[in-house]
């Protein structure tokens, strides 16, 4: 009894002197009153049954931040650096940005930086949840805990060890799931209420049936004792912190940050959902969708041409021509007189030939006749894209269509948020009507805004919250900050890196994966259900263990195992969502 019990005593102790009536209060006074009528063996099955269950309670949340504990493993204590007397082995707190890092196959990655020199496959399942490794070479960001697989790699360090995206995602993590959500606020303050209000009903127990109807004293004393060990709030207590910690350490798991378990309780009963366009539910980057030929050119000749003016452009559509004539193997020749038309395209010199590239308004100003292509520009134009027109000052040889492609996964996602409950989904974007509304369509998006300023997109969100209660935004974390903070929840997509999109939204992916949008809902749909299984199951074994204790058919320490067994019960039911897939 003192060996079980003794920690019990203390806390109940320091409870009763600051007049807070928990369940250590419970568990004493059903200990010391079994001891007062005699029944020692019973006081000492209670004090061990009750200090196995806190045993279990605590393995349950260890094992719930075990996902937490193996980022933190994951960090290396000491780093390669290179000096100029050589290789030297130095603890990471002594690194310093600048520093060259020296990573051998299958190290880990010491530190944040960027590689300098050598090119290998990159294990980055750490921090994205990405298991396919990336190829990485010189100029490309790396990160701390993520390991080198195949090659040797010359790092340099840009982030000092407290300041690893490892290590933000560690402290985001553990700060998660410190936080309590408001269903957990609200059962604990009805623990706080309940308790005293059942040491006030056992004290009635005890008193009332032999005081006024006679009755021996003894069983009704040990009845309101098993009532107080029946009654400790364990189950319910901790039916809430088990399922949050379990889906936060899950989501760190497969890349996805939640900030708090408040915020998984929101996501749970999100009705809307908005998408940034650019760089959320499209790539971010131009790509070529269409080469049109006019008679008798072909689409080589189309390329070849308009890769050799566009080649001296840094313009995006550019890049997205010289790529796309690349792929096809034409790298095209070093154009003559180069001129860029602000606002209009470029022209230069190719083969003796002037060739111009740009807009049907370029076209016109130079007395070209486009009324021959005028249906085609108005059917790629329709469909969101932008047109390039390729030729001279006698005529157009073609077209070039490009766009911002929706991500593979986008369609699928919308899909599957659809799925999972949600009611609406939007578009709000600062692009024009027509890539808009293509982008909607190609998405399976139900509306869509388009030529919005950020402030226009705040306001769209204030009316989609008062039509549809709980709405969540979508968007870079950069650009969408402003919309982030409005929308209910706040979901910032590649966040590796990117420290504005850790600090501004409420949910980061640490990879620009659509589909983890859709994991989130039905994460967040799925602990809210389990915590209320536990909520039920807990009340509802407790209500069928008091109403035992009356007739006299509960002894102390089944009291005591129906609430072990409970608390089990709801851990592990809580548990089950470390296993949630993605």
């Amino acid at each position: 009894m003192i060996i079980g019990g003794m920690d019990n005593f203390k806390e109940a102790y320091r409870s009763i002197k600051q007049l807070e009536f928990n369940m250590h209060v419970l568990m004493g006074v059903a200990v010391i009153g079994a001891v007062a009528i005699g029944e020692l063996e019973e006081g000492a099955v209670v004090s061990f049954l009750y200090a196995v269950s806190e045993m279990l309670e605590s393995w349950s949340m260890d094992s719930a931040r075990k996902s937490l504990q193996k980022l933190v493993d994951m960090a290396p204590k000491t780093a390669r650096v290179k000096r100029p007397s050589g290789e030297v082995e130095v603890p990471v707190e002594e690194v310093n940005i600048g520093d060259i890092l020296l990573i051998r196959p299958g190290e880990k990655v010491a530190m944040d930086g960027v590689i300098v020199k050598g090119e290998s496959a990159i294990n980055e399942s750490t921090i994205t949840g990405e298991s396919i490794p990336a190829e990485k070479g010189p100029g490309d960001e790396v990160y701390a805990g993520t390991i080198n697989i195949n090659g040797f790699l010359e790092v340099r360090v840009t982030k000092l060890v407290n300041d690893t995206t490892l290590a933000k995602i560690i402290h985001l993590v553990q700060e998660a799931q410190s936080k309590r959500a408001p269903i957990q606020t609200f059962v604990d303050r009805f623990a706080a209420v309940y308790t005293p209000i059942v040491i006030g009903l056992a004290g009635l127990m005890m008193i009332l049936p032999p005081l006024l109807l006679g009755f021996d004293w003894y069983p009704w004393i040990y009845r309101g004792l098993a009532l107080l060990a029946v009654s400790c709030p364990c189950a319910l207590v901790i039916s809430t912190p088990v399922a949050i910690v379990s889906a936060i350490s899950n989501a760190a798991k497969n890349g996805v940050l939640i900030k708090g378990g408040m915020y998984l309780e929101e996501v749970a009963e999100l009705r809307a959902l908005a998408f940034d366009k650019t760089g959320t539910l499209t790539r971010g980057e131009s790509v070529v969708t269409d080469v049109i030929a006019v008679e008798p050119h072909s689409e080589e000749e189309i390329l070849y041409k308009a890769c050799s003016v566009e080649k001296m452009s840094e313009h995006p559509i550019a890049r997205a021509i010289v790529k796309a004539a690349r792929s096809r193997g034409i790298d095209g020749t070093q154009a003559e007189g180069f001129t860029a038309l602000s606002g209009k395209g470029a022209q230069g010199r190719v083969d003796g030939e002037v060739v111009l590239i740009g807009s049907a308004k370029l076209f016109d100003e130079k007395g070209v006749d486009t009324a021959g292509i005028s249906r085609e520009l108005n059917r790629l134009q329709d469909e969101g894209k932008t047109t390039v027109l390729v030729g001279t000052k006698t005529g157009i040889l073609g077209i070039i269509a490009v766009a911002d492609e929706i991500r593979d996964t986008g369609r699928e996602t919308v899909s599957m948020l659809k799925s999972a409950g949600i009611e609406r989904t939007i578009v709000l974007t600062g692009d024009n009507e027509a890539t808009a509304r293509a982008i909607s369509r190609r998405a399976g998006v139900d509306e869509y805004f388009a030529e919005l300023l950020p402030q226009d997109k705040v306001t769209i969100l204030e009316k989609l919250k008062e039509k549809y209660g709980k709405v969540a935004m979508v968007g870079d974390g950069i650009n969408d900050a402003p919309a982030l903070a409005e929308a209910t929840v706040g979901i910032a997509m590649g966040g590796t890196g990117t420290d504005v999109a850790l600090e501004t939204a409420d949910v980061v992916l640490m990879k620009d994966d659509l589909t983890k949008v859709a994991y989130l809902v039905r994460l967040g749909k799925n602990t809210k259900r389990v915590i209320q299984q536990n909520i039920i199951l807990s009340i509802l074994i407790k209500v069928g263990a008091v109403l035992a204790t009356f007739p006299g058919w509960l002894t102390l320490w089944l009291a005591i195992l129906a609430d072990m067994g409970t608390t089990l019960l709801v851990t592990l039911n809580g548990m089950r969502l470390l296993k949630n897939r993605a």
